[in-house]
């Protein structure tokens, strides 16, 4: 009904900066709220940054400052601008937005982009 294709993702040396894009497709009707969640290995998913449909944008501390969400309504995209960048950011970044499709109103995942912050 609904996919989601992250791009972006890659290996990069602390302090450097990534920009992160996450495609929707398919039989969409309407998307909301959409966002970024990472995991890092052995640690629970988390929030990193939400949008809504109207542009209110919503951070977690730890990146607040450094990471920017946007979106592109035409183009069903959200972006993730990541400056700054930590050797603590490294996880796996989720694309996830909730929308309606056939009548049908839910959550969408992306597969998923490594982003690996090391020297």
């Amino acid at each position: 009904q609904v996919q989601l294709v992250e791009s972006g993702g890659g290996l990069v040396q602390p302090g450097g900066s990534l920009r992160l894009s996450c495609a929707a497709s398919g039989s969409i009707f309407r998307i909301g709220g959409m966002g970024w969640y990472r995991q890092a290995s052995g640690k629970e998913r988390e929030l990193v940054a939400a949008i809504t449909s109207g542009g209110t944008t919503n951070y977690a501390d730890s990146v607040k400052g450094r990471f920017t969400i946007s979106r592109d309504n035409a183009k069903n995209t959200v972006y993730l601008e990541m400056n700054s960048l930590k050797p603590e950011d490294t996880a796996v970044y989720y694309c996830n937005c909730r929308a309606t499709a056939f009548g049908l109103t839910g959550d969408y995942w992306g597969q998923g982009t490594q982003v690996t912050v090391s020297s």
